[in-house]
């Protein structure tokens, strides 16, 4: 099991690669302690996690009260952090119970959204379950709900204390989720290491075919390139910027359209990718080969979008700021320039790339 150490302003996160779910109340912490597990009386513990989760896994979890949601992106929304705060106090939830979230990336923002909002705020902690979830979603201690449609627009700061990360759930998911998971390795790789593209690039079959040693190389590589940005820049201020790239336009294309959200993130790289060119930022062959990978995956890179709609949705995304946005822009593959622009520019853009 190896570690990697988040570090946030009201904490450290401390991630796990390797761990397993039968062993979660090996990580509770005791109620005198701080995030490492320590021997000794446990703290009270709640568990959330969705119906899928509980019926593939109940037999791993422990004994601890555990309530279950729905599943899906429809979920994601102050009802089901309504339901939770009613949940909590049927149960007696106080300040010194700890929640445990196991789940995908969507189980993951709303228990560290309604932990950390209820009482003012609990310890928590996250066992992701998803692909996406263990390699990106689970860690940086960014927590949110959507509304009216519009991605995370309500949320938080604030990191779980620990994040279980157990390869083995990769065996289970189905081949949608699996994408939706590399979508956002890619990402990293396209943002961060030249290196670590070319391995996706020379062993993404064996990925799809989820090879127990390239799947822990991935979720081991991915994490140790989130923590290293959300330990340079924990309110993303400045190079955490870095990790949304393909998700300006890729939010906006999820909301438009019926995709997931890794095809969306996809589409999104794609036109990053192409916009950075005609910006002159990156030379059309890293561009081509970015999106030749992603074709390679089976991830979309080009879909017949209705443009209005997507840029009215750019008008909703949380980055903005007046009437500009800050654009994530390739320079290379391996690395990544944020630029602010005009909504207008997106929009020029957009108008000749349909």
């Amino acid at each position: 099991m190896k570690t990697f150490v988040i570090r946030g302003v009201a904490g450290d996160s401390i991630i796990y690669t390797g761990a397993s779910l039968k062993k979660m109340s090996d990580f509770v912490p005791s109620p005198e302690s701080g995030s490492s597990p320590e021997s000794g009386s446990l703290m009270e513990t709640v568990v959330i996690t969705d119906h899928r989760v509980w019926e593939l896994y109940k037999d791993s979890f422990p004994p601890f009260p555990t309530i279950k949601t729905g599943q899906g992106e429809k979920i994601k929304n102050l009802s089901t952090i309504e339901y939770l705060y009613d949940e909590f106090k049927r149960l007696g939830v106080h300040r010194q119970t700890f929640i445990m979230g196991v789940g995908g990336g969507i189980v993951c923002d709303i228990v560290g959204f309604a932990a950390s909002t209820y009482l003012r705020g609990l310890r928590f902690g996250l066992v992701p379950t998803t692909l996406l979830a263990q390699a990106d979603a689970s860690m940086g201690g960014k927590n949110g709900v959507n509304f009216h449609g519009y991605k995370n627009l309500i949320g938080t700061f604030n990191q779980p204390e620990f994040v279980m990360i157990d390869p083995e759930f990769a065996r289970t998911l189905p081949k949608k989720e699996i994408l939706c998971g590399m979508a956002e390795i890619v990402k990293h790789a396209a943002i961060m290491d030249h290196g670590y593209f070319s391995f996706i690039d020379a062993h993404y079959q064996q990925a799809l075919a989820l090879d127990n040693g390239v799947i822990k190389r991935l979720i081991h590589d991915s994490a140790a390139i989130k923590s290293a940005i959300v330990n340079a820049d924990a309110r993303e201020k400045g190079q955490r910027k870095k990790l949304n790239f393909g998700h300006t336009f890729g939010h906006a294309i999820e909301k438009t359209t019926a995709i997931s959200h890794g095809q969306a993130v996809s589409v999104g790289m794609a036109l990053a990718a192409k916009f950075s060119v005609e910006k002159g930022f990156l030379e059309p062959e890293d561009a081509a080969r970015l999106s030749d990978l992603l074709q390679k995956i089976g991830l979309p890179t080009t879909l017949d979008l209705d443009k209005e709609r997507v840029l009215e949705a750019l008008t909703k995304d949380k980055k903005r700021d007046g009437d500009a946005i800050d654009f994530v822009f390739l320079t290379r593959l391996g690395n990544a320039a944020v630029k602010r622009i005009s909504l207008g520019e997106a929009q020029r853009f957009m108008d000749g790339n349909r």
